[in-house]
């Protein structure tokens, strides 16, 4: 299927000509639509100014053609030349029936003039088997981006992207004009770069689980996960980036999440012996001591390297969600605050902050910081502020004079979920690409504005560990097309309305990403269900296929279903590796909630107890971590009919705090138990029992999990449809 949406839009697009004009994405400011067509040709030739020789060869790899280098323009040819009078990522797009100029103020411009280019073409160039001739219709285009910055940050530590994972990702970050990728490559679950300096940190805390001294987190708990970067493949990365207009700016977080460090180096937290009864004898914590002056010569070290390897002015160093506890039971801190005469946790990040910003500045990098580390203002100027916890936050570093890359959670992090139903984080908000394309500036000031460099989106990669077995890659349907509406806002600085955004997606931009190999989210399909008949639409040229509750496969839907029981079929929509969520009529997705007793081997937690999840609105823990042999058992006041039960153990969002191995087993009359499965990421499920379930019980086969206690799920109960 994937093969035929691509030869149609090829067909599309060839045998029509393209007006281009409202199927940019994002939109340019100026576009004049002139008479006439280039075509070009096997024999059309890219010739380009000296200096812009990387340039040609980029265009060349979309289109096959042969290079030359000139110092005037050659009709008949696809000319690329700078032009001093216009801004560094300021381009013209001129297409005329004699040849088509692209001019940048700089190799910055002439790519955006190129991907401009692209996406008048057929869909299929972005697969390099665009065939030819291929025709562009005349037109003129004026374009400059509202931000210099424009961003996306990339968790490679919770889930590891190799080389290869990390291009693909990057060149479809260039397709949408996205020129800084900033690249998450520490935190509590792994160290992703290589310090020859400090070999161990990569070579040892570059992987979790089995015989690492890190825990495994979130998946593969029987693997010994993990990679890092070695400095080669850093700097085949920055430049294949920097090809693409693309910056990388790399980020150690610190103090905080620094569980994975402090396993590998014990050596650089507090000096107070924490209590690992509850754990089992696993050091959770995860702040590196602010005391120790062995911990700055250790990130002197780190910095210097990270300042040899990235051309970028910026290295980010975190400053987010730092427990301030573990400082205020160390002698040691305790001492230095008095010295200094710091009165508070805050203080004292503000002082190793400044400390490590002073690192960073000796080496000729600008740090940047999460929006915690600057909230006291006590912060150097110098840095950079990243502002993920909502608009105020943002509002609050300009105003105090930090230069603010503006990224509120609730609008721009991409790996929350999209609907009630579908996977992903929900603390920030539940939103698709409708909520950040509607992000504005409205509220801030013009002093304010001042401040602002630009829009970051982010993609924390916890939960996509767990669902690498897919078949489709999880990262991209829960970035685009977010990422589309994040490119619109940052590049115009402005959202747009939705319907007009929504037919340029639909209509052009939907193929382009099936060509470039991108498994977009698609919006679900209507459904409706009339006198005993059930449909389905959709508006954006997919296909439609149903299941049906109890059977096997999938169908095409090809016309309205007679039934007298909507409530079993299920609809999603498909286009190459794209897909929607499923849609259905109400009915199909009831959930019962029958009255149950939780008791455990495990005694519960006082603040979170075992009546939370009793009642089906909250969360449960219990006061340690699983043991081999330990339990949760379910019973139900009443024996339950269903098609389906399933027990969880941990976050439902992402498996964490769960356990890592064990068993599901069942019984019908509270006495007697069958092994029914094994736990998968902690949970486990019984489908069509043969019996009304009276109990379940889930059994850990395996101690400890890297944390401190395991998290307790209501029971999820599926009606018979």
């Amino acid at each position: 299927m994937r093969l035929f949406t691509i030869l149609m839009a090829a067909l599309v697009a060839f045998t029509s000509v393209p007006t281009m004009a409202g199927n940019i994405i994002p939109a340019p400011r100026k576009y004049e639509k002139r008479s006439g067509v280039f075509t070009i040709q096997t024999t059309t030739k890219i010739t380009h100014y000296p200096a812009l020789r990387s340039s040609a060869e980029y265009l060349s790899e979309f289109l096959p053609l042969e290079i030359r280098e000139y110092n005037e323009p050659q009709t008949g040819d696809i000319v690329i030349r700078e032009n001093k009078s216009l801004d560094a990522e300021e381009y013209i797009l001129d297409v005329s029936d004699k040849m088509i100029l692209l001019e940048g103020g700089s190799a910055a411009g002439v790519h955006n003039a190129i991907e401009t280019l692209l996406q008048s073409l057929p869909a299929s160039v972005y697969s390099a088997d665009m065939p030819l001739p291929a025709m562009v219709g005349g037109c003129r285009v004026e374009d400059a981006p509202r931000f210099a910055y424009r961003g996306f940050m990339l968790d490679v530590c919770r889930t590891w992207m190799d080389v290869g994972q990390v291009k693909k990702f990057i060149a479809n970050l260039a397709h949408h004009k996205i020129n800084k990728l900033h690249i998450h490559l520490s935190d509590d679950e792994g160290w992703r770069v290589e310090i020859k300096s400090h070999p161990e940190l990569a070579e040892v805390g570059g992987f979790r689980g089995v015989d690492s001294p890190v825990a495994a987190r979130y998946g593969r708990w029987d693997e010994h996960y993990g990679g890092y970067f070695t400095h080669d493949d850093i700097r085949e990365l920055v430049a294949y980036a920097a090809k693409r207009n693309i910056e990388i700016i790399p980020e150690i977080d610190l103090p905080g999440h620094s569980h994975n460090l402090a396993r590998v180096r014990p050596d650089i937290l507090c000096n107070y012996t924490p209590g690992l009864k509850a754990s089992d004898g696993y050091d959770t914590r995860s702040v590196m001591c602010v005391s120790k002056e062995s911990n700055y010569a250790l990130l002197d070290d780190v910095m210097r390297e990270l300042s040899e390897l990235f051309p970028s002015q910026y290295i980010h160093i975190g400053g987010d969600e730092v427990n301030t506890a573990q400082w205020m039971r160390c002698p040691d801190c305790k001492a230095l605050m008095a010295r200094e005469g710091l009165t508070s946790g805050e203080e004292l990040q503000a002082y190793f902050m400044n400390r490590l910003s002073t690192i960073v500045e000796k080496y000729g990098k600008r740090p940047c910081v999460w929006n915690e580390a600057a909230a006291t203002g006590e912060l150097t100027k110098q840095a950079m502020v990243y502002g993920w916890k909502d608009a105020k936050a943002c509002q609050s570093a300009t105003t105090m004079g930090y230069k603010t890359v503006v990224m509120p959670g609730a609008y721009f992090y991409f790996d929350m979920r999209q609907t009630q139903r579908e996977e992903g984080h929900d603390w920030a908000a539940i939103f698709d690409a409708k909520k950040p394309l509607s992000f504005g500036f409205k509220d801030f000031t013009a002093e304010q504005m001042k401040n602002v460099v630009g829009v970051q989106a982010a993609f924390f990669s916890e939960a996509y560990i767990s669902r690498l077995h897919y078949d489709y890659d999880f990262i991209y349907y829960q970035t685009y097309p977010r990422i589309c509406a994040l490119s619109e806002v940052a590049w115009r600085g402005e959202g747009a309305e939705w319907e007009e955004f929504y037919a340029r997606l639909s209509n052009n931009h939907y193929s382009r990403m099936v060509a470039m190999g991108i498994d977009f989210r698609l919006f679900p399909p209507k459904v409706a269900y009339n006198d005993g008949l059930l449909s389905a639409t959709t508006d954006d040229h997919s296909h439609i296929y149903y299941n049906i509750v109890g059977e096997q496969g999938e169908h095409l839907y090809t016309a309205p279903i007679k039934t007298d029981k909507p409530q079993r079929y299920a609809f999603r929509t498909r286009m190459g590796g794209a897909l929607s969520p499923e849609a259905g009529v109400k009915g199909r997705w009831r959930m019962l909630q029958p009255k149950v007793t939780i008791t455990s081997s495990i005694d519960e937690s006082e603040r979170f107890p075992y009546s939370n999840a009793e009642g089906y609105g909250r969360i449960a823990r219990t006061s340690r971590v699983g043991r081999e042999g330990d339990w949760i058992l379910y019973t139900f006041e009443e024996p339950v009919k269903c098609r389906r039960m399933e027990v969880r153990t941990g976050n439902l969002q992402l498996p964490r705090f769960i356990f890592n191995a064990g068993y599901m087993e069942v019984s019908y009359d509270g006495k007697n138990f069958t092994r029914v499965c094994e736990l998968n990421c902690g949970g486990g499920a019984i489908d069509n029992p043969s019996k009304p379930i009276k109990a379940l019980r889930v059994v850990c086969t395996e101690s400890g999990n890297g944390a401190d206690f395991v998290t307790v799920q209501a029971p999820m109960v599926f009606p018979i449809l």
